[in-house]
């Protein structure tokens, strides 16, 4: 089986639930994965919007996760740190989620959950890291990648 990515939330290619966009709670929905590849020690997980109107606008990076998980819970970015992961600033300066909210009266937006398996522990970033960075320290780590898009419109 492939490495594949998938959230109890919403099914691929289908819209994201209110809750997990701006125009709701702005939580990052549930995640799950399998098949992972062999030798993944962590891994990096970047959201963005590729049908932006200025480009790609960068939602989310998360890294440092650990590779013994199958999972991501929901929120795991809101409240206290409660593990180490490491945080890419967003597009809107943000290190945390910031959910779907594309510019009103556009067709439905794409958004892409890529789940990348690293062959090392940590990617040695600061905390100031754009979730551009984020994905090209850990390009030069790739064992796998696993995507999911999820759609969503006002």
């Amino acid at each position: 089986m492939p490495f594949a990515l998938y959230s109890p939330a919403f099914p691929n290619g289908q819209t994201i639930p209110s809750r997990h966009t701006a125009d709701g709670d702005n939580i990052s929905p549930p995640l799950e994965w399998r098949d992972t590849p062999a030798g993944t020690r962590s891994y990096a997980l970047i959201v963005d919007d590729p049908d932006a109107p200025r480009g790609v606008f960068h939602h989310w990076a998360v890294y440092n996760v650990a590779g013994e998980r199958d999972r991501l819970p929901e929120g795991v970015t809101a409240g206290a740190k409660t593990e180490s992961l490491g945080h890419g600033i967003n597009d809107y300066g943000h290190a945390h989620y910031d959910g779907p909210n594309p510019p009103r009266g556009h067709a439905a937006h794409h958004y892409r959950f890529l789940l990348m398996a690293l062959d090392v522990d940590a990617l040695g970033l600061g905390p100031n890291a754009t979730v551009d960075e984020v994905r090209k320290e850990a390009s030069k780590h790739l064992l796998g990648e696993a995507e999911l898009v999820g759609t969503y419109a006002h």
